[in-house]
């Protein structure tokens, strides 16, 4: 993997250098991954258990909680064991894996997001044609793309990250390895590479984002024509899946979509989509969804009731 490089492995500094402030850190992040793993496999778990949850958004909402929990895993382990390490190495092979598995799941996360607002558009927007343009043949078809999508969007940033050659520095001022903290170690003009992550993962951040406010919007005036009930479930949904949408994509937007520049709030901002919304994701979900939180009660009585009998 390695072409034209003196440097075989990178050090990376972390959300902080204070000893003190690295245990908070990896206190409050192992709670915050053990939460998205747990959050999201319950969600997993209860979809795969439950024949009330067979809908399409369901479907959906089950490869949302896998990718969470994939794009989480791909940074927050390394985050909390570096958070008590002295030395925060990571080899290079290391470093373009990690940079392959965060795009991999950060880009199908933004697909099933596309998907779930198409899902809601066409379930509020064309009821009668609903069970027919989303069957499940429709929309395993749709996740297999999204996956080929996303390895395809993972693949061109891996490209771009081989085609850096490191000869220097090997500090990295981040939490994980991406292209943009990457670009800055590089010995060569970074200019048509930065150019190019703009208008790859840049491009599909902003280009979603678009799209899926717009389908909101539409989504959200066809609701003038619906039942006072049909309105306030409708929006309840909606309104999880616009939240989810804005924290997710704010964040990214921020990172992808600009020259090759840092700020100070860089590190936190990443936090901010790479693990804090995978954790908050489960939570909005299932607070705000009675069908979800009905799937899960009844799983949890099914299982206390099975080991009483046993």
């Amino acid at each position: 993997m390695q072409q034209n490089n003196s440097v075989t492995e990178f050090v990376l500094l972390g959300l902080t250098q204070d000893p003190m402030r690295q245990k908070v850190v990896f206190v409050i992040f192992f709670i915050f991954y053990v939460g998205t793993v747990v959050g999201n496999l319950l969600i997993i778990v209860t979809i795969k258990s439950s024949r009330t949850l067979e809908s399409p958004m369901y479907f959906f909402l089950f490869y949302l909680s896998l990718a969470d929990s994939c794009f989480s895993t791909s940074t927050a382990p390394r985050l909390i064991v570096d958070a008590l390490s002295a030395k925060k190495i990571i080899s290079y092979n290391e470093c373009m894996t990690q940079v392959f598995s965060l795009h991999l799941f950060g880009c199908m996360e933004i697909f099933v997001l596309i998907l779930m607002a198409v899902d809601r558009y066409v379930a509020i927007c064309k009821p009668l044609r609903y069970p027919t343009i989303m069957s499940r043949q429709v929309c395993t078809i749709l996740i297999v793309l999204a996956w080929i999508g996303s390895f395809i969007h993972s693949i061109a940033q891996i490209i771009l990250a081989l085609r850096l050659p490191f000869c220097g520095p090997n500090l990295i001022d981040h939490y994980c390895c991406d292209l943009q903290p990457l670009l800055k170690l590089a010995c060569m003009d970074t200019y048509v590479i930065n150019t190019l992550l703009v208008s790859n993962s840049g491009a599909i951040c902003s280009s979603s984002f678009v799209i899926l406010m717009i389908s909101y919007i539409v989504i959200l005036h066809s609701l003038r024509n619906h039942s006072a009930e049909g309105r306030k479930k409708a929006l309840s949904t909606c309104t999880s899946h616009i939240i989810v949408v804005v924290l997710f994509f704010g964040p990214c937007i921020f990172i992808y979509t600009r020259p090759p520049t840092t700020f100070p709030m860089d590190k936190l901002v990443a936090v901010f989509y790479t693990i804090g919304t995978p954790f908050l994701n489960p939570l909005i979900y299932t607070l705000r969804n009675v069908e979800v939180k009905n799937a899960m009660r009844k799983l949890w009585h099914l299982k206390i009731t099975s080991e009483n009998k046993k």
